[in-house]
């Protein structure tokens, strides 16, 4: 099934994402949480892309045709650029869809902290995005950023590039994390007004701990609104607390895009069970969703 076709019910639509394991207890995690959410059902699970071609990435493929034969859950196939040849991209997009799998969420990848010059034959995701539509008859969802990409100057650069994705056949957006819904609402619209007209999906972490909060805002830009930052000061000695007042958080973005007709959430679920078990059941259980 070819996820953006998801998007045509006028309904928002849930999905989760999902990261191969490094280690044998994180993969019985994993397993725990897919069991518990198949009874809820996500539209779809999104599964990560370890760059560079590590065993991570190796694993991608394998999770995903689990989800799909095991689980009955449409899955969406991270693919990275970053560092790879066209050659080793075509092998890649070739066993992808040997193996039946129809989605990609095409990104270019983090340059690596060794190698801020790191070629690649597919320099921007707007160029891999291309050739995998020449590749196969893939659905392919690409990313946007609701604060600006942390390496673009200005909103006009960020909307450039999302009309550049769709021209080459981006079919859908999901977004990075954020943490103001106001965001989110600003680039939607200011997409809409440079002519991008694929479904965007927001993107959402319930937050764990003020060091994963850290490295967040390190990494992707997102900034934090004052009430989670007292939020974060105020449970920071009591983890569970914490995790609990961030997942309330969580629940009210939500509450409040779909109150605003987003397209759909993709919950970026850390392979947490609690966490994507919670947040669908609560949008499932409230909410006409697909």
């Amino acid at each position: 099934m070819k996820i953006h076709q998801l998007y045509e019910n006028n309904e928002p639509v849930i999905s989760l994402e999902v990261f191969p394991p490094k280690k044998e207890s994180g993969l019985h995690t994993l397993q725990t949480m897919l069991e518990q959410v198949k009874t809820i059902q996500p539209a779809y699970i999104s599964v990560t892309y370890g760059a560079g071609g590590t065993s991570v990435s190796n694993q991608t493929l394998e999770i995903a045709q689990m989800l799909k034969k095991t689980q009955g859950i449409e899955p969406l196939h991270h693919l990275t650029c970053i560092g790879k040849s066209k050659a080793e991209l075509q092998t890649i997009l070739a066993e992808i869809k040997a193996a039946g799998i129809e989605n990609l969420l095409v990104l270019r990848g983090d340059l690596p902290e060794t190698d801020q010059t790191c070629v690649s034959d597919f320099p921007l995701a707007k160029d891999l995005i291309a050739f995998a539509k020449q590749e196969g008859d893939f659905s392919i969802a690409a990313a946007c950023y609701p604060e600006g990409h942390i390496e673009q100057a200005s909103d006009q650069e960020n909307f450039d590039h999302l009309k550049a994705k769709q021209a080459a056949g981006a079919d859908f957006f999901i977004s990075q994390l954020f943490f103001h819904n106001d965001s989110f609402y600003r680039m939607v619209e200011g997409a809409r007004k440079a002519g991008v007209t694929v479904p965007i999906a927001a993107g959402i972490m319930p937050i764990m701990s003020r060091t994963q909060v850290e490295k967040m805002i390190f990494m992707c830009g997102a900034s934090l609104p004052s009430k989670l930052i007292k939020l974060i000061h105020r449970y920071e000695q009591q983890p569970e607390a914490l995790r609990q007042a961030a997942l309330e958080y969580a629940l009210a973005q939500c509450e409040d895009l779909i109150a605003h007709g987003v397209d759909g959430i993709h919950l970026y679920s850390m392979n947490r069970p609690v966490v994507a078990k919670t947040v669908l059941q609560h949008l499932r259980g409230g909410h006409a969703c697909n």
